[in-house]
């Protein structure tokens, strides 16, 4: 009787789906055939119609935009302090960094972070058109060498090309640092000193020119 019950149940949701779906269709179509007639009969109407609709969408969508940008500046001014940082879980932390990356003017910035991020949690474009791949470690402790291995495997296997970034809200041990410093592969280190500058606006990630990896000397 249960089943009978549910299968019942089921079909009802079904039914009640395609209804809407037969409803939207005859809208639209009444829709069209609205517009169709207006162009016809009042071609005039139609265009000033037209320029309004283009333009109440236009407006709507930098409204969208402005607000966004507000609630971002908001979310980063209030997580500017380390303290805040230290508190955060690892997912909350990639979100700020996202957020920062972003306000800096990267685009196509995506979080990956999960169980098959590859060993990268955060993809993007920077400003000048580099791309690059970034890994956040938001430790209390000292970040070791394994990770720097681990995360120097994922930019040579996965995602040739890419300037890779580490991201710590700790520090990393001399043998990490050793580790990134003769990687064949340009790898750039933000440790909890310069990320305390990144978030306060004091620091610019990869800004040209590009910051060296800790240890490096300026060419001559």
């Amino acid at each position: 009787m249960a089943r009978g019950s549910r299968r019942g149940n089921k079909r009802r949701k079904s039914n009640g789906i395609d209804d809407l779906r037969l409803m939207g269709l005859v809208g639209a179509g009444v829709a069209i055939a609205f517009v169709a007639y207006l162009i016809t009969e009042y071609p005039g109407w139609a265009i000033a119609i037209t320029i309004v609709l283009i333009a109440a969408l236009t407006g709507g969508l930098f409204l969208r935009h402005r607000v966004i940008q507000a609630r971002r500046l908001q979310f980063l001014a209030a997580n500017a302090a380390l303290e805040k940082v230290d508190l955060m879980t690892g997912p909350q932390f990639e979100q700020l960094v996202a957020e920062h990356m972003i306000a800096q003017g990267f685009r196509r910035v995506r979080i990956r972070g999960g169980s098959g991020d590859g060993g990268v949690d955060i993809t993007a474009v920077a400003p000048d058109g580099t791309p690059c791949a970034v890994q956040c470690k938001r430790y209390n402790k000292a970040v070791g060498a394994p990770a720097v291995r681990n995360f120097l495997g994922a930019l040579a296997n996965a995602f040739t090309g890419h300037t890779g970034v580490l991201i710590t809200s700790g520090r990393l041990t001399s043998p990490a640092r050793q580790e990134a410093t003769n990687a064949r592969q340009r790898l750039l280190l933000v440790e909890r000193d310069l990320l305390a500058d990144w978030l306060t606006g004091r620091f610019a990630l990869l800004a040209k020119p590009a910051p060296l990896v800790e240890g490096d000397e300026p060419a001559t």
